[in-house]
């Protein structure tokens, strides 16, 4: 989520619903949880429980990265009907920790005018090496920046490493579903991307509905390779071998395979607003970000 990409490959051939149900495209909660061979449920969420994320999600508060423009607080999530709803609004919130003259931008900003929410594992679950998956339908009007995500627990950013399951945001001046991870490069607290950027219009095209349906990503992850799927179809794989930080007290670790105790990733479900997103279309608010379930797998053989 913090990137300016500097690995790009252009993803040219890539061989449900909302709350208020429409005639075509009534929202159907997925109750079936899918099993598979060599690997064993580990962690779920089904949410399928109304009223506020389980204790296990914690979240993120106020300005936080990238200069973006929402407030994050936790009041813009809720689970209803089976899902997630991570929502976007059009409202002003004073900024508890401005100061005047700041020089930094968390503290410049008297006031936000968006707010959303960003869950995440951090305090409560983090794992190493299996399968994750989330059913989910991503909010696509200008302004957007819907992501799944994981960061190691160990390290600072970017050595610590992150997986960017699904981005969606404004990529070289086009729509674009964004498939990526990075580590740290020989430039201390500058990241080295491998990522994928697939045309919104890639999915579009071949179906029209794309953007009001539910869809499936999946991170397969051993200790040699991370794949990154949308759909079953293969976005990305980071090959494990170059995933090596090149600087500073990390330098020759590998945030992604390693034998550190206790090492493993942890889950960020967020709705980020504006800079990547492009300018928002105030028209379009409240956004909904709709999560039918995140589930982690482990290795049989680990």
């Amino acid at each position: 989520m913090k990137h300016q990409l500097t690995k790009v490959f252009l993803l040219l051939l890539l061989p449900t619903a909302i709350f208020a149900a429409t005639e075509t495209n009534a929202y159907q909660p997925t109750n079936e949880v899918s099993q598979y061979e060599g690997y064993t449920l580990i962690w779920q969420d089904e949410f399928d429980k109304d009223g506020q994320p389980d204790e296990r999600w914690s979240y993120e508060y106020g300005f936080v990265r990238n200069r973006e423009l929402q407030w994050y607080q936790p009041q813009n999530a809720s689970v209803k009907d089976g899902v997630l709803l991570i929502e976007g609004r059009r409202e002003v919130v004073e900024n508890s920790g401005f100061k005047e003259g700041s020089n930094d931008w968390r503290r410049a900003r008297r006031q936000a005018e968006y707010t959303s929410s960003c869950l995440t594992t951090q305090k409560s679950f983090h794992f190493k090496y299996g399968r994750v998956e989330v059913r989910a339908k991503i909010p696509t009007a200008s302004g957007s920046w819907p992501a799944i995500w994981l960061l190691g627990n160990h390290w600072g950013w970017p050595a610590g490493g992150e997986v960017d399951m699904m981005e969606y945001y404004i990529a070289n001046g086009i729509p674009s579903v964004l498939a990526n991870a990075c580590w740290g490069s020989e430039r201390r607290g500058t990241p080295t991307w491998d990522s994928v950027v697939a045309p919104l219009t890639h999915f579009t095209k071949r179906d029209a509905d794309w953007e009001a349906k539910f869809h499936i990503w999946r991170m397969d992850w051993d200790e040699m390779l991370i794949q990154l799927y949308l759909d079953d179809e293969l976005m990305n794989t980071i090959d494990l071998s170059q995933t090596i930080n090149q600087s500073g007290r990390e330098k020759g670790k590998n945030p992604f395979a390693n034998e550190v105790e206790d090492f493993g990733m942890y889950i960020l479900l967020n709705l980020a607003i504006g800079e990547n997103g492009g300018t928002p279309d105030d028209s379009r608010f409240p956004l909904q970000y709709l999560v039918d379930y995140v589930r982690v797998y482990s290795h049989d053989k680990n």
